[in-house]
C-alpha cells in the first residue's frame, strides 16, 4: 500500500507563498488523478486541485490563478504552489492519490494558517 506524506505547510502572512509536498512511499505513475483537499474548521472537506497522469489541471473557483499543482513522477511526488494566500485558505490540506478500482489513498493532513 502507497503512503502518501504532505510537508510545506505552516503559518504565512496573508499575500505570502508556500509550497505544499506530497510525497508517495511508491511510484505514483499509476496514479489517474491526484489532488490536494482542504477542510476548514466547521466546514466539509473540499477540493483545491487536481492534476490528471497527462498533467490535465482543474482548479477551485476559489485558488485559479493564485494556486499551480504539479506532479513529478520521476520523484514520486506532487506539489501544490499557493501564491497571494488569504486568511481564507486557511485549513488542513490533504493530499489524495486515485486509481481505478482501488479505494483512494489520503495523506494525513497537514495545517496551513494564513494570518490577517
Amino acid at each position: 500500500q502507497v503512503q502518501l506524506v504532505e510537508s510545506g505547510g505552516g503559518l504565512v502572512q496573508a499575500g505570502g507563498s508556500l509550497r505544499l509536498s506530497c510525497a508517495a512511499s511508491g511510484s505514483i505513475s499509476s496514479f489517474r488523478i491526484m489532488g490536494w483537499y482542504r477542510q476548514a474548521p466547521g466546514k466539509q472537506r473540499e477540493l483545491v486541485a487536481i492534476i490528471d497522469r497527462s498533467g490535465g489541471t482543474k482548479y477551485s473557483d476559489s485558488v485559479k490563478g493564485r494556486f499551480t499543482i504539479s506532479r513529478d513522477n520521476a520523484k514520486n511526488t506532487m506539489y501544490l504552489q499557493m501564491r497571494n494566500l488569504k486568511p481564507d485558505d486557511t485549513a488542513v490540506y490533504y493530499c489524495n492519490a486515485q486509481r481505478l478500482s482501488f479505494p483512494d489513498i489520503w495523506g494525513q493532513g497537514m495545517q496551513v494558517t494564513v494570518s490577517s
